[in-house]
C-alpha cells in the first residue's frame, strides 16, 4: 500500500513539477563530482537495475546491439581529478566496460581537453571546421545553435521518440516543454539536454564550523559578519601563516553566473551580490516591463565596491583570478569560506576531508542586512550532448541509449571513481531530486520509512532506491530528530557514499529547509540574433573590467566608463532584442 501511495505521489508531483531554472554538474565546465546523480551503491548489480531488464522485454531504449558500435566522442576532464584507478583511462574504465559488456557501444575517446576554457576552445574549433566526433556535450547553448546554423548536428527528433526511456521522457515532460525547446533548433531535435534541481543554481557560503568552533564565533549570516569571520580566521592564522579567509574564483572561473552559464558558478561570489540585491548576468525586469542588464546596476556597483575593499584588505584569496585552482586551497584546508552550489561540500571537496577527516564544512545562506535571503535561479540545463550529423543511425541511437543508461543506472556504479568519466555524461534529473532526496532520506534516519517503500520501478527520482539502502550504513545522527549533522556523523570508509551524503544532507540543507524570500529569474536564458555576432565580445569586456575593479587595478569609476562602452558596442542594441521578445511573450 505505501509503495502505491508513493508512486501515485511521484505522478502528481512530476506533473506539477515547474523547472523555471536548471543547469548543469561536473561537466566541461565545473570541476567536482557535483551532480545530483552520484552515488556508489556497490551491492548493487547490473541485473538489479535492469540492465538484462531491456533486452529480454524487447525495451529498445535499453537494447543491445547485435554487433559492436563504435562511437568517436570528445571529452572534458579534470586535470585535478586523480580517482581512475591505475591502468584505466578516459576510454576504459568501469563506465565504459559497462557499456561495451551490456550494450555493445564501444567507446572511443578522439580527443581530450581540460575542463574550462580549454574544452570550450577546442569544441569552438571542431564547430568552425565542421570536424565534429560523433558525440560532444557542451555547456552553452550557443555552441549547439551555432553547430546547427552550420548543418552539423543529427536530426533525432524521431529517433528520441522511439529511443529515450520512459525516465529520460518523464524527466523531459517534467519541464513543461522548456527542456525539448532548448533542446531544439527550428521546430527539430537536434541535442539532448541536461535537466539538473534547482538547487545547482542556488549558491550559498561554505564555512569551516570548526574554525567558529575552536574561536567561539557564531555562524555568520550577513556580509558585515562574514567579514568579520574571515578576518577571525586569517588574524588567528587558523591554517597556519598563509591563511586564506574566502576562496575566490580562480583563472578559469567566474566572480558571478550569467544567463547563460547560470549554475554550478563554484567559488564566485553570486552570495555576496545577492545578498546586496545585485543580479549581474541576468537580465531583469526593472519592475515596471523594462529589461535592464543586471550588470550595469547601481546595486552591482556597490558590490564591487565591497569586494574591491576585500581583496585590498586581504580578507579574499590575493590570488583571486589567478590561482590555477581555488579547489586545491580549500582541499588543502587552507581557507575558512568559499561559496557555491551544494555539491560543494562532500563532492566538491573531498581531498578536503581525506586531509582532515574532522574538517567540519557546513553550508548556510547569506542573508541581506535587513534579513531576507534572495537567491538567482537557474535555466532548466545550460549543456547538451551534440550528434554529428554525419554520425550512422546505429550511432545515434547508440548516444541516446548511453543517456538512457546513466539516468537508469548511475545508482549502481563506485562514484568514488568521479562519475564525470561516464562518457557524454549529460544529467537529467527533476528539479527537486534534491529536496525530495533530503526529506525522504531523513524519514529513513528518523525511522519513519524503511528503504523498501522506494523500490520503485522507473522511478524519477532514480538514485532514492539505492541511497534509501545505503544512509543508514554512513550517516549516524547524533540527534535523529536534529538535523543539523557534522563531520563527525559520518562514516568515511565508503567514501563515494560519504561524499554523496554530506552533499545531500549538509551542502543541501539551506533550500531544502528554508524557503528563500526572494527567487530571481533571468528574463531569458537564450541568444538573440545581435548576441550571436556581439557577445563575445561584450562578455569579455565585462569580464576584464569587473575583475580590474575587484583587484583594484581600475578604481571604482570605472564602472561608469564600462558600462557606456557595453552600451555602445552592442549593448542598447541587444537590450532592444530582449525587450521585443520579452514584450511578445508577456502580450
Amino acid at each position: 500500500m505505501i509503495k502505491k501511495l508513493i508512486a501515485v505521489v511521484l505522478v502528481c508531483m512530476l506533473a506539477l513539477v515547474s523547472v523555471a531554472c536548471s543547469s548543469g554538474s561536473k561537466t566541461p565546465s565545473s570541476d567536482a563530482n557535483e551532480n545530483t546523480s552520484s552515488n556508489n551503491e556497490s551491492e548493487s548489480t547490473p541485473s538489479e537495475n535492469g540492465s538484462s531488464e531491456g533486452e529480454s522485454s524487447g525495451d529498445p531504449a535499453f537494447m543491445k546491439f547485435p554487433k559492436p558500435v563504435d562511437v568517436h566522442i570528445g571529452m572534458s576532464v579534470s586535470p585535478v581529478d586523480k580517482t581512475l584507478p591505475p591502468g584505466d583511462s578516459a576510454q576504459d574504465n568501469q563506465y565504459t566496460r559497462y557499456l561495451r559488456e551490456n550494450f555493445n557501444i564501444n567507446v572511443i575517446v578522439d580527443w581530450t581537453a581540460a575542463e574550462g576554457e580549454n574544452y570550450n576552445q577546442k569544441v569552438s574549433l571542431a564547430i568552425a571546421s565542421g570536424d565534429l566526433p560523433d558525440g560532444l556535450v557542451v555547456n552553452d547553448r550557443t555552441y549547439m545553435v551555432r553547430a546547427a546554423k552550420s548543418g552539423l548536428l543529427y536530426d533525432i527528433t524521431d529517433l528520441f521518440e522511439k529511443y529515450a526511456s520512459k525516465q529520460v521522457k518523464e524527466i523531459m515532460a517534467s519541464t513543461q516543454g522548456r527542456a525539448m525547446e532548448n533542446a531544439s533548433y527550428n521546430g527539430r531535435m537536434v541535442s539532448l539536454p541536461n535537466i539538473t534541481v534547482d538547487t545547482d543554481g542556488i549558491y550559498v557560503m561554505m564555512i569551516r564550523k570548526d574554525w567558529l568552533d575552536k574561536l567561539n564565533l557564531p555562524v555568520p549570516k550577513t556580509l558585515s559578519d562574514i567579514e568579520k569571520t574571515a578576518k577571525a580566521f586569517i588574524e588567528n592564522k587558523m591554517a597556519g601563516e598563509h591563511t586564506i579567509g574566502i576562496v575566490g574564483p580562480d583563472k578559469n572561473g567566474r566572480p558571478y553566473s550569467t544567463f547563460l552559464r547560470s549554475s554550478n558558478n563554484r567559488f564566485g561570489f553570486d552570495p555576496v551580490f545577492q545578498a546586496m540585491d545585485a543580479y549581474p548576468g541576468y537580465w531583469l525586469d526593472d519592475g515596471t516591463g523594462k529589461v535592464v542588464y543586471g550588470t550595469l546596476t547601481e546595486n552591482t556597483k556597490k558590490t564591487l565596491e565591497l569586494l574591491a575593499r576585500w581583496y585590498k584588505e586581504g580578507i579574499i584569496d590575493p590570488e583571486l583570478g589567478t590561482r590555477d585552482s581555488s579547489a586545491e586551497v580549500v582541499n588543502a584546508n587552507q581557507a575558512g569560506i568559499f561559496f557555491g552550489p551544494w555539491w560543494s561540500i562532500g563532492y566538491g571537496n573531498g581531498d578536503s576531508f581525506k586531509n582532515d577527516p574532522n574538517a567540519n564544512w557546513q553550508a548556510y545562506p547569506v542573508y541581506s542586512d535587513d534579513g531576507k535571503w534572495n537567491v538567482r535561479m537557474k535555466t532548466v540545463g545550460t549543456m547538451y550532448t551534440l550528434i554529428s550529423k554525419k554520425a550512422s543511425e546505429d550511432v545515434a541511437k547508440a548516444i541516446i541509449i548511453m543517456n538512457n543508461v546513466l539516468v537508469r543506472d548511475e545508482g549502481i556504479f563506485d562514484t568514488s571513481v568521479a562519475i564525470s568519466w561516464y562518457p557524454l555524461r549529460n544529467v537529467m534529473a527533476p528539479a527537486d531530486e534534491c529536496e525530495y532526496e533530503y526529506k525522504e532520506l531523513w524519514k529513513i534516519l528518523r525511522g519513519e520509512a524503511d528503504p523498501e517503500d522506494y523500490n520503485i520501478p522507473g522511478n524519477p527520482y532514480k538514485l532514492m532506491y539505492s541511497d534509501a539502502k545505503a544512509i543508514k550504513n554512513v550517516v549516524k545522527p547524533a540527534d535523529p530528530n536534529s538535523e543539523m549533522l557534522n563531520v563527525q556523523d559520518f562514516d568515511q570508509t565508503d567514501f563515494g557514499k560519504f561524499q554523496r551524503f554530506y552533499s545531500l544532507l549538509i551542502g543541501n540543507r539551506p533550500y531544502a529547509t528554508i524557503t528563500p524570500d526572494k527567487k530571481v529569474y533571468s528574463v531569458t536564458y537564450n541568444q538573440t540574433e545581435t548576441m550571436e555576432r556581439k557577445w563575445a565580445n561584450l562578455q569579455k569586456l565585462e569580464d576584464e573590467a569587473i575583475l580590474k575593479i575587484i583587484l583594484g587595478q581600475e578604481p571604482i569609476s570605472s564602472f561608469d566608463e564600462f558600462v557606456e562602452k557595453w552600451k555602445a558596442q552592442g549593448g542598447d542594441e541587444i537590450t532592444a532584442e530582449v525587450q521585443a521578445e520579452y514584450d511578445k511573450k508577456n502580450k
